[in-house]
């Protein structure tokens, strides 16, 4: 499923964020890193959506294609993480 978050702009118009738009387009959210990132361009950073979906985008591209979840998408993706499902990935 291609992610789509739709949310409400302040002005009442609507904006459709999907996989690949440039996160230096994603207006009005907070990027955060893992608090153990060293700051060396080695994280990748998430922001909470309006719509409850989540963006991410690579430190060192800050401007670079998002990738963008729905809230049950993301909700998965985590319990996996939290679950060691993706430890294997980088070895």
């Amino acid at each position: 499923m291609r992610g789509r978050t739709v949310f409400r702009r302040a002005q009442g118009g609507l904006d459709v964020v999907e996989n690949g738009i440039s996160a230096a387009e994603i207006k009005g959210v907070t990027w955060k890193k893992a608090r153990g990132s060293v700051g060396a361009g080695e994280c990748v950073e998430a922001a909470g959506l309006p719509g409850g979906g989540v963006a991410l985008r690579n430190s060192r591209h800050p401007a670079g294609p998002a990738l963008i979840f729905t809230g049950a998408e993301w909700d998965t993706f985590v319990a996996g993480v939290k679950g060691d499902e993706f430890d294997r990935l980088a070895n």
